[in-house]
């Protein structure tokens, strides 16, 4: 069994009732934008289990728009979410859905924008702990408790230990690794013991090898100047 400390007792600090119905919700908005990366138009939000059931009164649906946004769950500004995505043109909507066997405080996001159309499931698991569980027709086990990147390419032989020289040769260890493929198409996700710089992370964004890249926290933040 694992170990819990006081915060995963108590939940985190924020503006809601529920750390899994609005803080969880919160950071699996976060998540999924970080994942899509592009400026988005509209988010078709759907809604299993006690999700679907509570969201109004538990503030899910204001959550999970101001996560999409980049808000925080203590943003004091997630009480006035629906008139900030007006401003932006972020067009939202919700509906209840079956999405099958999965944790009951579980939405799909259907992502438009900038960058196309993006399927994303995950599930809330209480304490502000979340799972991206599916990205697309892929699946996947994303927390966001160590620095990530999530790259997709067709699957051939070598990419592996490509990917990993990248990595070793700014001396940062890999803490896990799971790849899955679909139609020959491989997504994996790198979970990093430490942040790589932005130099390294565009040296990903310009090798052909790779049909898109997303960074979880990965790349070190540069102070400004």
């Amino acid at each position: 069994m694992s170990e819990l400390d006081i915060f995963d007792i108590l939940g985190p600090i924020m503006i809601g009732p529920s750390s899994s119905h609005t803080a969880g919700a919160v950071r699996l908005g976060n998540m999924a934008a970080l994942i899509y990366r592009h400026p988005i138009h509209r988010v078709d939000f759907y809604l299993h289990g006690s999700f679907a059931k509570t969201y109004k009164g538990h503030g899910t649906d204001v959550a999970l728009v101001g996560g999409i946004m980049g808000m925080t769950p203590d943003d004091e500004r997630l009480p006035k979410t629906f008139d900030l995505a007006g401003q932006k043109h972020i067009e939202f909507s919700f509906r209840e859905a079956d999405l099958g066997y999965v944790h009951p405080n579980t939405v799909k996001f259907v992502i438009q924008g900038q960058a196309g159309e993006m399927e994303i499931i995950g599930s809330s698991l209480g304490g502000a702990t979340i799972e991206v569980i599916k990205i697309n027709q892929t699946d996947v086990s994303l927390r966001g408790d160590y620095p990530t990147l999530i790259l997709k390419y067709a699957d051939k032989p070598g990419i592996i230990s490509h990917i990993s020289s990248i990595i070793s040769s700014v001396g940062v260890n890999i803490a896990g690794m799971k790849v899955t493929r679909t139609r020959k198409i491989a997504t994996m996700v790198l979970e990093l013991d430490g942040t790589i710089d932005r130099a390294t992370f565009q040296r990903f964004e310009a090798d052909p090898v790779f049909l898109s890249i997303s960074d979880i926290g990965s790349v070190e933040v540069q102070d400004a100047l």
